[in-house]
């Protein structure tokens, strides 16, 4: 019996920037060397991370929030390798398909906690709990979208227009935020993330609960239906 075609060599939907990015990306993947593959593009997310929690250090460190200019750029490096492996693994025939998509969404986590780990270095003491619940809540995310790839074979990262590359935008506004604000805010905006991104969590289990729920049904009255 052959194998049932893997849903996540694409993906469901798209975002706001879809169009410019895929602009981007056709117009420079051929101009990747030769000697950098698709797994080394991968693979930067790691040192991309390190440097985020280090940056986050040195900012607490040195009690000087303007380390998070360099968490920005590391955002915009992470943004052009996430980019383009998939794009240089398609284009060169790698063959590393899922490969890719096991690793490329495992270090976009590690990323994520990276740049979580570097906001809480940087915070007044006292908010430990509220970026414990940050880490949850935006884990909770990822787990949504991987286990509803688990019931449908559909993977879809893209929601009301919203994707990674639209929260990298927001990670990039957050950190401009505490550069000019620093230490002031904690208080209301960290309470005020966790709302916003529980709400929207709990809205996307719900969507995907009714639809998984009418996907069974149909299933069901299907065998029902069904002579033996």
């Amino acid at each position: 019996m052959a194998d049932k075609e893997f849903g996540g060599a694409a993906k469901v939907g798209k975002s706001i920037l879809h169009g410019p990015e895929c602009r981007l990306r056709d117009a420079f993947v051929d101009r990747i060397p030769a000697w950098c593959e698709t797994y080394h593009l991968t693979m930067l997310t790691l040192p991309w991370s390190l440097l985020v929690v280090l940056a986050g250090w040195l900012a607490r460190h040195h009690a000087n929030p303007h380390w998070l200019w360099l968490v920005s750029l590391l955002v915009v490096l992470q943004y052009l390798t996430d980019l383009f492996d998939g794009a240089v693994g398609r284009r060169r025939d790698t063959g590393l398909v899922k490969w890719g998509f096991f690793m490329d969404h495992f270090l976009d986590f590690v990323f994520q906690c990276s740049l979580l780990t570097a906001y809480y270095l940087v915070a007044p003491g006292g908010h430990g709990f509220w970026f414990m619940l940050l880490v949850g809540l935006t884990g909770g995310h990822m787990v949504h979208s991987f286990l509803c790839f688990a019931a449908t074979n559909e993977f879809q990262i893209y929601f009301w227009g919203f994707g990674p590359t639209e929260a990298r935008i927001g990670f990039i506004a957050i950190n401009t935020f505490i550069i000019y604000t620093w230490p002031r805010y904690y208080e209301w905006t960290l309470p005020l993330l966790a709302a916003l991104a529980a709400a929207a969590l709990a809205v996307l289990v719900f969507r995907t609960h009714r639809r998984l729920w009418a996907l069974d049904m149909a299933e069901k009255a299907r065998r029902q239906n069904t002579p033996p």
